[in-house]
């Protein structure tokens, strides 16, 4: 017989699709966790180039790990009614291991990490074990174990690197982000269980959009903040005045390309999936390029903002064209899993930026902020012009069209 007090804690029916104030306090802290993702990248920008290509490797390490504990929470909340007590001490719960997770970030390679350690899996091992409990005897209760096992079996790798020489850190912790990053697309399998992969499962879409298009603004905001502090940190000349400016245009023009067409029918796509569960793990891996490639720009302002006519360090151009790039080959992504096709401006905005990229070691930092902004006010306009009089689209989206989720789980509308 299913538990009834346990059955309890799934979305009903009629429970709002809409991310909740909890939620969104949630994500304040991911506010403050990006700007301490910026912050590393801009400090090894200036490192040689064999250097550089580490620090991006240990701060991308660092990053997932916040992404994985990000997204499983949000799949959480769309899974489960965030207006339950234990859902709610399980949400903030996560948020104070993500705060103690971004406080020691920019030294998690050094001396502080062990508190990122302990933060990270204080979340993703205590918080299935609450929510197996509070489950009780409900079929959902074999989700949470299997998460719970997985979170133990990576811990050993994430432990032994804290533990471990500097030098030997970040292949443990690689170690450990794989049997994380497995498990998740695996389904969490255990022996006589099996899988319970998150494509299969039914959730509540019109949700999940919320909480997608809501970590695409905070990143965008922390470009904002970035941009801000920037400029208000150095002295007021011509010269960086103008960098602030294209700076702020280029963050509007990528609101203005993520949200043309796609990204305000992400919430209908979900909607109308026949298995939402897969679209929704598609998307999820799209937005996290999405915010990797906004984050890397926000990286680009501050350098050139600091150096608007300086000489170029090459390696620059990984965050000023790399971080759009990133963007719009995302973004073309996106456009495929709504719609089912290629985004041609997008891709034609990509392989512009690609082709100009070697012209661009012979230019200021200024200059090739303003190539970029220019590539992407075309691919704004060609979006434009494609959309002018013609009536709104509608979903046609090639994922979703698999089986209906899985035993236990429920539709949520």
């Amino acid at each position: 017989m299913t538990d009834e007090r346990g059955g309890r804690l799934l979305r009903p029916e009629d429970s709002s699709p809409r991310a909740t104030f909890l939620e969104l306090f949630f994500d304040l802290v991911f506010v403050f966790a990006l700007t301490r993702v910026s912050l590393r990248l801009v400090d090894a920008a200036g490192d040689p180039f064999g250097e550089l290509i580490l620090d991006i490797v240990r701060t991308g390490a660092l990053f997932l790990a916040l992404w994985l504990l990000w997204s499983i929470t949000v799949w959480v909340t769309s899974r489960y009614e965030p207006e339950r007590a234990v859902i709610q001490f399980v949400v903030v719960g996560s948020m104070f291991g993500a705060m103690v997770m971004a406080v020691a970030l920019p030294r998690a390679f050094e001396e502080r990490a062990l508190s990122f350690v302990l933060g990270y899996l204080a979340v993703m091992v205590g918080r299935p074990l609450v929510m197996a409990v509070a489950l009780r005897h409900h079929p959902r209760r074999t989700v949470p174990l299997r998460l719970g096992t997985w979170a133990i079996m990576g811990a050993a790798p994430w432990l032994a690197g804290a533990f471990a020489p500097e030098h030997l850190r970040l292949p443990l912790w690689v170690l450990a982000l794989a049997v994380d990053g497995f498990g998740l697309v695996l389904g969490w399998p255990l022996p006589r269980l099996g899988p319970a992969r998150a494509s299969g499962w039914l959730i509540a879409g019109e949700h999940l959009a919320d909480r997608y298009q809501q970590i695409f603004l905070i990143s965008l905001g922390e470009s904002i903040l970035v941009i801000g502090l920037t400029y208000s940190g150095v002295d007021f000349t011509a010269d960086r005045a103008g960098a602030f400016a294209i700076a702020f245009v280029t963050t509007a023009l990528l609101w203005r390309i993520y949200f043309h067409r796609a990204g305000h029918l992400l919430a209908e796509a979900l909607r109308v999936a026949r298995a939402p569960g897969r679209l929704g793990a598609s998307v999820a891996g799209t937005h996290l390029a999405i915010v990797v490639g906004v984050l890397s720009t926000a990286v680009g302002y501050e350098l050139v903002i600091d150096h608007p006519y300086g000489r170029i360090d090459p390696a620059w151009l990984a965050f000023v064209v790399g971080g759009p790039a990133l963007f719009l080959a995302a973004r073309a992504r996106f456009e495929y899993e709504i719609f089912g096709r290629l985004s041609w401006s997008r891709v034609g905005g990509l392989l512009a930026l690609l082709l100009l990229t070697p012209m661009l070691t012979l230019a200021p930092p200024m200059g090739a902020l303003t190539l970029v902004a220019a590539v992407l006010a075309g691919v704004a306009v060609a979006d434009a012009w494609r959309s002018r009089g013609r009536a709104p689209e509608t979903s046609a989206s090639p994922f979703g069209q698999g089986e209906a989720g899985d035993p236990g789980f429920h539709r949520a509308p």
